[in-house]
């Protein structure tokens, strides 16, 4: 991944930035504290991605604030996680925000061409797990990521799922999101030969225990490579594929 440190630095060696332009970039202020918040500005250094404002529990004028904040500076790219769609109506005056609602999820700074070398492939038990899905296929994609969508292909008819064999093989990371008894994530990850994140959903009649039982039917999974994420947490899987499928364009950029 391109980070901005590394762009600095780039800057350097390529004679366009001195070094003391750099060092000054490098050490601006790691942070902003703006009353009821201390908006990290040094993640996207550290980590790649700008922070993440959680929208849930914040006021619209809260999440327009530290958004205000992160844009001063220079934080060209921001997502926006769990925003009702009445919080994203009273944002919607903020210039270059795009609003996703089945994700919940808002992007300031536009969606990104992928810069990652393979693909994230996101399969849903059920139609009812779509919400859950588009949460982490938009982060994956908002991140730098192609992504797949393999919805309704659980196991109940898993011969839906058989179908896509050929996708499910060449993707370089998968998201298996279930809820019931979240058993769809033990059948991929006896099918592919990547990493897969197992998401459980609160989706199900009451002995779901409104995701456990697919959580713990995941913690349980006999496949190999098989990791697991909180209930209902696509945004989380979303961000974990990213960086998985972006291992190899970093290790291609330390080659070079």
């Amino acid at each position: 991944m391109n980070s901005p440190a590394k762009q600095i630095l780039q800057a350097v060696a390529d004679g366009t930035m001195s070094v003391d332009d750099a060092l000054l970039k490098l050490k601006m202020s790691p942070f902003e504290d703006i009353g009821f918040a201390k908006v990290d500005l040094h993640r996207n250094i550290r980590q790649g991605a700008s922070e993440v404002i959680y929208g849930e529990g914040k006021t619209p004028e809260q999440i327009s604030a530290i958004l205000g904040t992160m844009k001063e500076r220079g934080q060209g790219r921001v997502i926006i996680t769990r925003l009702s769609a009445e919080k994203a109506e009273r944002l919607g005056k903020t210039p270059g925000l795009e609003y996703y609602p089945e994700a919940k999820i808002a992007l300031l700074g536009g969606m990104p061409e992928p810069d990652s070398v393979g693909s994230v492939l996101i399969a849903t038990g059920g139609t009812s797990d779509i919400p859950v899905a588009e949460e982490a296929a938009v982060t994956a994609q908002a991140l730098g990521n192609r992504v797949t969508r393999l919805y309704d292909v659980g196991v109940s008819g898993v011969h839906r799922l058989l179908s896509h064999a050929s996708e499910i093989m060449s993707a370089n990371v998968i998201i298996a999101i279930a809820g019931m008894e979240g058993a769809l994530a033990s059948v991929i990850g006896g099918l592919a030969d990547c990493p897969v994140i197992a998401v459980p959903t609160s989706v199900g009649y009451g002995a779901a225990f409104e995701g456990v039982t697919a959580l713990l039917s995941m913690l349980n999974s006999c496949a190999s490579g098989v990791s697991v994420v909180n209930i209902d947490n696509g945004f989380g899987a979303g961000y974990l594929a990213s960086m998985i499928n972006h291992m190899e364009a970093k290790n291609e950029n330390r080659v070079s």
